[in-house]
């Protein structure tokens, strides 16, 4: 492989997915890390089913399902009262192959893709500093202090940030990062433990001030515990378990035998005034930082990872102009905006003080989501909100076209079907090439073909079934696909004049 033409700053799952992302594409990466390892404690836990199906076109979907722990459950406890329950398999089967969440851990994750790049060739390269960067026409001149403490100058085409939320690539960059900090302390610990709700399901508690969020953990009685810190501890340092307000915990019944690992931290809300600067990026906690409320931080950032990667490998290639990059910005910018958002208010609404939020948390809540969890319709919208299968781009440039409820910018709908040998398969399997390419269900039009052959891009004609028209597609419609499974443009007569001309802006 050629020499590095992305120097990726910071190798958590972010800058880790988007390395991989690259060079499985065949572009040469740099990636470092100021660290001396990989994180060695949990963080992040949630790996969503959006996560999941973008590991599947990476090869390595399997390999985090063996390691980790599905749970296709949530609670929702009230006093010490279970008030409602949210089952995903029979709500998510139909949207995703991934009907379900994924619990692995962080320092499990990163060592799992550390593994792949490894084998790959790539190796991250540690205790290794970005100090500054300059950059011109050509591309990114940044300098580098080794682990050995000399400096080094790099050049490359292009520059990702993905260190952080005290990014050293923003700070440079001068980037502003509004927002702000919830004035509350909040602790996660990762317990060994038993009791009623040690059931491999995931369980968060209301209570009168507090809240509490459990999930299970890989390791007979192992859970992850994230709560509230007593107010009057707030700035204390060196909190321990024994400070935590033990009260919702005893509520539901959860015996501690042992605390292996316990940390407080404060929660912010920020998003980055810009996520590009020329041939410079910026990704995952520097780019955007919010409440966990859902477990949505780490996927979020895997997803700018794998929306920038596929156009890095386009334009690096000349199969595409420069500016699709261009796009990379507004698509998830609007998406980083709206989850910041959605996380502030929900996120405010189970830490808030005084005594209408004790009402409504304490009353409301309990006769409403009952109410709501009978309706599939909300069971479903909360599965596709969560596992992030409702992600969409319905205004970028690169979205065109809607037949139907599916229109360009909306992720290609995941449709089941059995093979001439009667085996289960799908539609997503074409989705590991990374690359264009057109979907038709049903019969595909001579002239669809024909551009298809004549451009060398893939076609895949699927047999028309009752899950293709579930899912919302229709029949005999053309459906350009983009390397990261979302829909480019649909069109219902398979029109060669709108394919050709979106081909021609867009690859080339």
């Amino acid at each position: 492989m050629a020499d590095p033409q992305v120097l990726v700053v910071g190798a958590g799952p972010t800058g880790l997915v988007l390395a991989l992302w690259l060079t499985k594409a065949g572009v040469a990466v740099r990636i470092i890390d100021k660290t001396a390892g990989p994180g060695t404690t949990s963080r992040a836990i949630v790996l969503q089913a959006r996560t999941l199906e973008f590991y599947r076109q990476l090869g390595v979907d399997r390999i985090a399902i063996e390691r980790g722990i599905d749970f296709k459950a949530v609670n929702l406890w009230i006093r010490g009262g279970r008030v409602g329950r949210v089952p995903f398999g029979n709500i998510g089967e139909a949207i995703s192959p991934y009907p379900y969440a994924l619990i692995f851990p962080q320092d499990l994750h990163e060592q799992m893709l550390v593994e792949q790049l490894n084998l790959l060739g790539v190796h991250v390269e540690r205790e290794t500093e970005l100090v500054d960067f300059t950059c011109d026409g050509d591309g990114v001149r940044a300098e580098l202090r080794t682990k050995a403490g000399e400096p080094e100058v790099y050049h490359a085409a292009y520059l990702v940030g993905c260190d952080g939320a005290h990014s050293t690539v923003r700070e440079k960059l001068a980037v502003g990062f509004p927002g702000g900090t919830y004035a509350d302390t909040y602790y996660v610990a990762d317990i060994l433990g038993s009791g009623p709700v040690f059931d491999g399901e995931m369980h968060g508690a209301l209570d009168y001030a507090d809240f509490l969020a459990m999930f299970p953990m890989q390791g007979g009685g192992r859970a992850r515990l994230v709560g509230t810190v007593r107010k009057k501890l707030h700035h204390q340092q060196d909190l321990r378990w024994e400070d935590v307000n033990q009260s919702i915990v005893r509520r539901l019944k959860i015996k501690v035998e042992a605390v292996n690992w316990f940390s407080t931290y404060r929660v912010h809300h920020r998003v980055a005034s810009h996520f590009q600067q020329g041939r410079v990026f910026l990704l995952g906690d520097a780019a955007h930082v919010h409440s966990p409320v859902g477990g949505q931080g780490m996927n979020t950032g895997i997803g700018d990872a794998v929306n920038l990667a596929w156009k890095l490998v386009a334009v690096l290639r000349d199969a595409a102009p420069t500016s699709l990059l261009e796009t990379y910005e507004p698509e998830r910018v609007a998406f980083a905006q709206k989850l910041v958002a959605t996380t502030d208010r929900a996120f405010t609404f189970v830490s808030a003080h005084g005594p209408l939020a004790r009402r409504v948390r304490l009353r409301v809540v309990p006769r409403l989501l009952p109410f709501l969890f009978r309706f599939a319709f909300f069971r479903r919208l909360m599965f596709r909100t969560i596992s992030q299968t409702a992600i969409r781009y319905p205004n970028s440039p690169l979205s065109q076209g809607q037949v139907g409820t599916v229109e360009g910018g909306d992720r290609l709908p995941w449709v089941p079907f059995k093979d001439v040998t009667g085996k289960m398969t799908d539609n997503f399997v074409p989705l590991t090439s990374l690359d264009w390419q057109v979907h038709c269900y049903g019969e595909a039009a001579p002239e669809l073909k024909t551009i298809c052959e004549t451009r060398r891009l893939p076609l895949h004609v699927f047999s028309w079934n009752s899950a293709a028209a579930q899912a919302g597609l229709t029949q005999n419609a053309a459906y350009l696909v983009r390397p990261d499974g979302y829909i480019g443009l649909v069109d219902s007569g398979a029109n060669s004049a709108n394919l050709t001309a979106y081909l021609e802006r867009w690859t080339g």
